[in-house]
């Protein structure tokens, strides 16, 4: 095994400093300065690495950049003959590698686990000429070891975390139904973050949720599903659109995590036979206040829960920042800057029309303007609205309530979601007297709205009065910018994307590839495609009571209407997706 031979020893300042100015890394005067520098007795206790990259020295080898903890990293895996290995979370499982070896023993030896499902033992080290451990871990585990260089700081926070989670699981399993959680008050602001050492003294479930949902939010995570199973629950992070695996709770231990979170969220622990809804505000370590919604289901193995993530940075965000631009958001200005009419926005579930409502309400909101919301549930609470919620128990429902805002002199009105023709009525009734009404419909592209309004039964002329336009909306996964690569254009690629215009395709196009900034997917974030339609001169005459939808979308065409699948077109020209992400998301035209 590459360094084995080694003789026995721990990295140390002094040495490194001088062998990074022997390799070209560092200038000696940034070695010196690091070298003379008062360490306080915290900064003693970092690794030799954290410590230097904490001092911020230029790195020699690239005049202009800053020697960062990777580049170290990187240098020690050269230097010591060994692999680098970048921690994913998501791929590791906690429960097999936290039984390779104790907390004590990973702590006293700089080392982590991170792969104990095969044949040998994958171990990340931070001390690559240390290897006393070695022997005794190939002799408990019986199996070859396989060292790794892998980032000191992943290393150290990934051991606190997963030891952390492994105990409070662990301790869970012995706790009784009637005290799974051990938490009796509610709390209504949740401070996530303060995972502590194994050894501390911890409430086993309040530590799990607390690691659930800092995972989370460190995943950049848009939805968490809890999901019950016959022996094992199963957790899963959505991220950029796509499920992935996390973790697998014993059944019992998942129950008392779900009730926990109900706790949080004002739901009736007790009653595990009908859907709830509920939600929660926390406090991440930074400080950020991000809300999550809370759904639960009964299914066959118990209660399922999905948490929402609302972060209420997206209200900061602008147009540019969504993927609306150019023409596009020239349109949507243009529809939502009148006085009164409807807009609406159309799209599955998950597509971002609640971002795209709440993001303009938020510019149109002024000191001048009353701007009101009827929801289902309030999505994100943002103090420049008046919200409200709708409560089917009490008959309070989308049509009633935009009844009951029309009496408190609202200017513009955002109705959650347009589902019947009660609704349709009183949204309609509402632009006519001169409130601008923004709402959703779940149709497949813009020009299908309109004949949804007509299914519901609202006649054409009061569709061609009031409304003023319909933008349909899809998520397209963002390439990585770390790590694209460039490739030829393939016409047989392009074309399906660009059908019926004749656009010119790019030179080049680009994949994905993966790294650790995007965790080996390709992708990083999220942006909008577009189809909007503006009810001009034009189109009115087309919306009649048996309008034909095919002559709709042609003339909405004429009228510079670009299709879904154009407008990712579009960011797949600019280089910011692929060709492939645009064709699994967008619908063909017309479908």
């Amino acid at each position: 095994m590459a360094g084995e031979a080694v003789v026995e020893r721990q990295l140390d300042l002094s040495n490194i400093l001088n062998d990074l100015v022997a390799d070209g890394l560092l200038a000696r005067e940034d070695a010196n300065s690091i070298a003379g520098s008062q360490r306080n007795k915290e900064q003693s206790l970092l690794h030799p690495f954290a410590y230097i990259a904490g001092q911020r020295p230029q790195n020699a080898s690239e005049p202009g950049k800053q020697l960062t903890i990777e580049d170290l990293t990187r240098w020690l895996s050269e230097t010591s003959g060994l692999e680098i290995a970048h921690i994913d979370p998501l791929k590791v499982d906690v429960t097999a590698v936290t039984g390779v070896m104790s907390f004590q023993f990973a702590r006293r030896h700089s080392i982590l686990c991170i792969d104990a499902s095969g044949d040998e033992i994958i171990v990340a080290t931070t001390q690559p000429f240390a290897t006393s451990w070695l022997p005794d871990l190939e002799q408990t585990s019986r199996k070859k070891v396989k060292r790794v260089i892998a980032n000191p700081i992943d290393v150290g926070k990934y051991t606190v975390e997963f030891y952390s989670l492994a105990k409070s699981v662990f301790g869970a399993k012995g706790q009784t139904g009637d005290n799974r959680s051990g938490v009796t008050n509610f709390e209504q602001l949740l401070e996530i973050g303060s995972l502590k050492d194994p050894d501390a003294q911890d409430q086993h479930i309040v530590n799990i949720v607390d690691w659930l949902l800092q995972y989370a939010f460190d995943q950049r995570a848009s939805d968490i599903h809890l999901e019950p199973r016959r022996e094992k629950g199963k957790i899963r992070f959505r991220i950029d659109g796509v499920l992935h695996q996390v973790y697998e709770l014993p059944d019992q231990v998942m129950t008392a995590v779900t009730s926990r979170i109900k706790i949080l969220g004002r739901m009736n622990v007790a009653e595990k036979r009908r859907p709830q809804d509920g939600r929660v505000k926390t406090v991440t370590p930074e400080g950020n206040e991000i809300e999550l919604r809370l759904s639960t289901l009964p299914t066959a193995f118990g209660e399922k829960l999905v948490m929402r993530i609302f972060d209420p940075e997206v209200l900061l965000r602008s147009f540019s920042d969504l993927g609306l631009s150019g023409d596009d958001l020239q349109h949507w200005e243009e529809m939502t800057n009148r006085p009164h009419g409807i807009v609406l926005v159309t799209g599955p579930t998950g597509s971002g029309k609640t971002t795209t409502l709440y993001s303009t309400l938020k510019q149109l909101s002024t000191e001048d303007v009353n701007v009101s919301t009827i929801e289902d549930p309030i999505e994100m609470v943002e103090e420049s609205f008046n919200q409200s919620q709708v409560q089917p128990k009490i008959d309070f429902d989308f049509a009633s309530g935009i009844r009951t805002l029309m009496r408190q002199d609202p200017d513009i009105i955002m109705v959650g979601e347009i589902r019947d023709l009660d609704t349709a009525e009183m949204a309609i009734q509402a632009a006519l007297t001169g409130h601008l009404v923004l709402s959703t419909l779940h149709t497949n592209d813009a020009p299908t709205a309109i004949t949804r309004l007509l299914d519901l039964g609202v006649p054409a002329h009061l569709i061609r009065v009031t409304l003023n336009g319909v933008m349909a909306q899809r998520l397209v996964r963002t390439l990585c910018h770390h790590c694209k690569e460039p490739v030829p254009t393939q016409a047989a690629e392009w074309e399906p994307l660009v059908r019926p215009w004749k656009v010119k395709s790019p030179e080049q196009l680009y994949k994905p590839v993966g790294c650790l900034e995007c965790r080996n997917t390709g992708f990083l974030g999220r942006q909008g495609i577009y189809e909007i339609l503006p009810v001009n001169e034009s189109i009115k005459p087309l919306i009649t009571a048996d309008a034909d939808i095919s002559a709709l979308r042609i003339q909405a065409m004429k009228e510079g209407m670009r299709t879904l699948r154009l407008s990712g077109a579009q960011k797949v020209g600019a280089g910011l997706t692929s060709v492939e992400e645009v064709m699994r998301v967008a619908p063909e035209s017309g479908k």
